[in-house]
């Protein structure tokens, strides 16, 4: 899922020609399955509850969710409609009953209190300062008392080593997106929005940097 504005809106692979890689390359250097796996983990989801997936792209984690656990009523939002049709072309072939809505999250449109989980996977570094503000703000009206949010993110850089892979990301995603990811702000807008219990539960090395696991709750 892009960026917040119009005139700004970034793509997954912030080309459009790319977006059919996405997935090829996510598998190949992002230990993907290990860091969705552990990110759906955390949530905890229990049985019957709603669960957003916010940015939810081609949908691999909004499957991957209602895979484990069948009874959760899960729904993926992104506002790439050609990523959403190779999300739900995914869904058709697996046949699952997974909803997927055209959206921006900062303006998702869905009445106060809907969601138990909402997690979003690789989407906050697309945004601008501003819009991860107004992200979590939204994050926090959507989700119930009792809600969490569970991110998986580029956070601060676990070396230097680390810190120089993600300057290929910085390159493709921007700069004015990216710095405050690798400054490890992304805990400091959950709490500005009003969460609790916020905490980095997780750090995994990439080949494009630290990707940082987090979770926070309304209540």
């Amino acid at each position: 899922m892009g960026t917040s504005s119009k005139e700004r809106y970034v793509t997954a692979l912030r080309y459009d020609g790319l977006t059919s890689l996405y997935d090829p390359i996510l598998q190949l250097t992002m230990r993907e399955k290990i860091f969705k796996g552990r990110l759906i983990e955390q949530a905890n989801i229990q049985k019957d509850q709603r669960v957003l997936d916010l940015g939810c792209g081609t949908a691999t984690l909004t499957i991957m969710i209602k895979q484990i656990q069948p009874s959760s009523d899960v729904v993926g939002l992104d506002g790439d409609v050609k990523i959403l049709k190779i999300g739900r072309q995914k869904i058709e072939n697996r046949g699952l009953d997974i909803a997927l809505q055209v959206g921006l999250s900062f303006d998702t449109m869905f009445p106060d209190n809907s969601f138990d989980r909402v997690i979003s996977s690789l989407l906050f570094h697309h945004l601008l300062p501003a819009d991860k503000r107004r992200t979590a703000a939204e994050v926090y009206r959507i989700l119930k008392l009792g809600g969490e949010l569970h991110i998986a993110d580029w956070g601060r850089p676990s070396n230097s080593l680390m810190r120089a892979a993600f300057l290929g990301v910085q390159l493709l995603d921007g700069f004015a997106a990216t710095t405050e990811n690798i400054q490890g702000k992304l805990p400091d807008y959950m709490q500005e929005a009003g969460f609790q219990d916020v905490t980095e539960t997780d750090r995994l090395n990439t080949v494009f940097g630290t990707l940082g696991l987090y979770k926070a709750t309304k209540n």
